[in-house]
């Protein structure tokens, strides 16, 4: 039951509004783009009927959002989740906009994905269902059109059963020409070296750049990661081998904690054959979930969900940094509440870019018919990353900005001049 002391959490949705019209405001966005950019272009939505393993139909439902293309294709994840719908997709697929212009590629934003909790199925079962749901999507996804990507509780497996299925619908002289569609496939079906860890690798190097501004290492620094998935892994991989000190890991099985550091191998040595759950891990003991935000540590990397840290938590925050690895986790009350009390958020459309700038480069990598070695991948995700985190970093200090009002000025910035260069058609 709600009460007045706890009021009904927002949705990403009204969040992500929130935060878009804060930013109209304090720039004085052109009112007829701010028209334009406050609402989706399409919203997909398709049922579709798959055979389970023991020979019944079960019909699922599937989302795909499109929010804005003016500066390219849209861009976007897709998620397997149950609580995935609507709201969520418009709110994610309207970051991803400000997400790719701020990484200043020539995407626009876009998200879906299926409601469906991925544990409950057979991976035979998860292969009909995703090949079935790219066959519903049909030509509303494409490589030129809209280019999906691995989200929650997809991976590179998933991306390639899209690609096969859409390549199937062309015809054989054509297949070739499509096989970036999807971004995040393997490496042997496409993919590109070093994608599986350019978000971890992304919000490591954030944090690292932002640590350096003020003359300091991430040598000794405590941390703690909410999410031991492909972010929270990576991030924490490349985090160890600069001396940083996993204190804590939650996931949505337990939450660990151990004083004298995680060992981010050995726990994801364990999480691996139990589908990613950190539940049982002997080189740590188990804590309360309510008490994981209030942890004493350095900064804070969410990278699950989004509505993570809110005005129930944010009080208790002691970490200087929250770090948005995953997409939306501050909620705008939480966000208030950390900025007055001092705490910086480095936010998700600049933390979490690595993904989405891996993603460009195996598109151009498949749009060219090249093959780009780790090293020279990792080389280039790095030199974009740095670019764009210094480009944010002077408008906060020139303008006394928090960082994710600095960050979508510039994002939104770089679309309102494409609409005024080209004008609205007709």
């Amino acid at each position: 039951m709600i009460t007045a002391k706890e009021p009904a959490k927002k949705s990403m949705y009204e969040n992500v509004m929130e935060q878009f019209n804060k930013t109209a405001d304090v720039m004085n966005l052109n009112p007829d783009i701010r028209k334009i950019l406050s609402i989706t272009n399409n919203e997909i939505l398709v049922h579709f009927p798959v055979k389970m393993d023991n020979g019944q139909v079960e019909v699922f439902t599937g989302y795909r959002v499109q929010h804005n293309n003016a500066l390219g294709p849209y861009k976007g994840g897709l998620r397997f989740h149950p609580t995935m719908d609507g709201d969520d997709a418009k709110a994610l697929a309207m970051w991803m906009t400000w997400k790719t212009s701020l990484a200043g590629l020539p995407y626009g934003g876009a998200k879906g994905g299926i409601q469906i909790n991925p544990r409950d199925y057979s991976l035979s079962e998860l292969e009909r269902i995703t090949r079935r749901f790219t066959f519903a999507l049909g030509d509303n996804i494409g490589p030129e059109l809209d280019i999906p990507a691995p989200d929650v509780n997809t991976n590179e497996q998933t991306m390639a059963w899209i690609a096969d299925t859409y390549m199937s619908t062309k015809s054989p002289a054509e297949r070739s020409n499509n096989k970036h569609v999807v971004t995040g496939k393997p490496v042997g079906s496409g993919g590109l070296e070093g994608r599986d860890r350019a978000t971890g690798f992304g919000v490591y190097l954030t944090l690292k750049l932002f640590f350096e501004n003020k003359n300091e290492t991430l040598a000794g620094k405590k941390y703690i990661v909410q999410g031991f998935g492909n972010v929270g892994y990576w991030v924490s991989y490349f985090m160890e081998k600069d001396g940083a000190k996993l204190l804590a890991v939650q996931d949505a099985h337990a939450t660990i904690i151990n004083e004298n550091g995680i060992s981010v191998n050995d726990l994801f040595e364990h999480s691996k054959p139990r589908k990613g759950s950190i539940q049982g891990f002997a080189g740590a003991k188990e804590m309360e979930p309510k008490d994981f935000f209030a942890l004493d540590c350095d900064f804070i990397i969410p990278a699950a969900l989004g509505n993570q840290i809110t005005a129930a938590n944010a009080y208790d925050i002691k970490a200087k940094v929250v770090a948005e690895g995953a997409n939306g986790p501050t909620d705008n009350e939480g966000e208030r509440i950390l900025l007055e009390r001092g705490i910086t958020i480095i936010p998700d459309i600049l933390c979490n870019s690595g993904g989405v700038i891996g993603s460009y480069f195996e598109w151009l990598q498949n749009r060219n018919g090249e093959l780009w070695p780790l090293d020279e991948v990792m080389v280039k995700i790095e030199k974009k990353l740095t670019e764009n985190y210094k480009k944010v970093q002077n408008i906060v200090n020139e303008k006394q900005l928090d960082w994710r009002t600095a960050a979508y000025i510039l994002a939104i910035s770089r679309i309102e001049t494409a609409y005024i260069q080209r004008g609205i058609f007709p």
